[in-house]
């Protein structure tokens, strides 16, 4: 019995030990920079289309940004007719690259994207890339740190910040679930005067909360109706924002 006794105090104190290094482990994850919010680039053709939107600046003449990740970037494909129709005749510049995370756009920014531009509004979504490998509290820091650069580089441009929208077939899906927690930290960006948010979330949303591959075959990217969906959610606010009539 004694022998019992020594035994379950081994075992209490080896219990012990595993619970302190886990509490170790969890205070260093805690404690890792957030890479979200330190501006870094990527090579290949992204640096070739990042020098593009560079030389497409320096031409000014640029009223609206539309700025993001390969959702954005799919103005240009499956969006292009929404484009031509509610952006083009804005003089709007589409800053989208396929993979982007916040990290990336925020290098960007301070390499030329919208140097020399005094632009009316900006509509940003972003961030779900990131949702691979951040939380969502690091998502929204990641946000944070775009929404104050821009307010520093273009202080008279007006900003809409857009929730990052849903992806995977409900909201099991793991990578919604955090994108859902950076988006209702994103919220709280906005000051009603130069930032705004808006969440068009329910746009492409079944009732029960559900994506359809009819809305985004890939249940990420949307296919052209959705993104005459997009522009059709937001115009009363790009309009606002940009002082029209």
């Amino acid at each position: 019995m004694l022998r019992c006794k020594r035994s379950f105090g081994s075992w209490f104190a080896l219990a012990a030990l595993i619970a302190l290094a886990a509490a170790s482990a969890t205070s260093v994850a805690q404690d890792k920079p957030n890479d979200a919010v330190v501006p870094v680039p990527r090579d290949g053709n992204w640096m070739k289309r990042h020098d593009s939107f560079n030389e497409r600046v320096k031409k000014g003449n640029v009223d609206l940004l539309l700025i993001g990740d390969s959702i954005t970037q799919g103005w240009e494909g499956s969006g292009k007719a929404a484009w031509e129709k509610y952006y083009t005749p804005r003089n709007a510049v589409n800053l989208g690259i396929g993979g982007d995370r916040t990290q990336h756009v925020l290098w960007r920014l301070d390499n030329g994207n919208i140097e020399g531009l005094a632009p009316k509004a900006a509509v940003l979504m972003i961030g779900t890339n990131n949702s691979g490998t951040n939380s969502s509290a690091q998502i929204a820091e990641g946000v944070e740190a775009i929404v104050k650069k821009l307010r520093t580089k273009l202080p008279k441009t007006k900003i809409l910040v857009l929730a990052i929208f849903p992806r995977g077939a409900d909201a099991n899906d793991a990578k919604r679930k955090i994108n859902i927690g950076a988006n209702e930290k994103i919220a709280k960006l906005a000051d009603g005067e130069m930032v705004h948010y808006l969440d068009i979330s329910g746009k492409f949303l079944n009732e029960d909360g559900t994506l359809s591959k009819e809305v985004m075959p890939d249940l990420l990217h949307l296919n052209e109706k959705s993104y005459a969906t997009w522009a059709t959610a937001i115009e009363p606010k790009v309009k606002e924002l940009m002082g029209e009539k």
